[in-house]
């Protein structure tokens, strides 16, 4: 990425868009189907998406610091079906937490148009 997304948002800014993320999924109607594959507590959730994000978006990589291994991320979610709308929800909850977390409109696109391709690429089912 051309820009250093990392020095932009920071370890901290990275940890409330992470926050953001998870509390638009538990309180918007819209995010129930995303909302019901996820743990009631998302804690676990939130420490390695944060984890991720920060070596994804240029940062140190927390992920296999962490000991979670080789992200592999469409292989970690084959066991939940993510389907069209599991996937358009949590890209709302996603969209908002930027929305919130990050003041500036090109930045808010550069992060969420790769964030947006990933979230297709982790589909795994058809609409049923």
């Amino acid at each position: 990425m051309a820009i250093d997304l990392y020095a932009r948002l920071g370890p901290d800014g990275i940890a409330r868009l992470v926050d953001r993320l998870y509390h638009w999924m538990t309180v918007l109607p819209e995010a129930h189907a995303s909302h019901l594959l996820h743990r009631a507590d998302l804690s676990e959730v939130s420490r390695r998406l944060t984890a991720f994000l920060s070596g994804w978006l240029g940062g140190p990589d927390q992920y296999h610091r962490a000991a979670y291994g080789e992200p592999m991320m469409r292989r970690r979610h084959f066991a939940f079906p993510i389907g069209p709308a599991e996937r358009d929800e949590w890209l709302l909850c996603f969209t908002r937490a930027l929305e919130e977390t990050v003041a500036h409109p090109q930045l808010r696109t550069i992060i969420l148009e790769p964030v947006t391709r990933l979230a297709h690429h982790m589909q795994n089912k058809e609409e049923t």
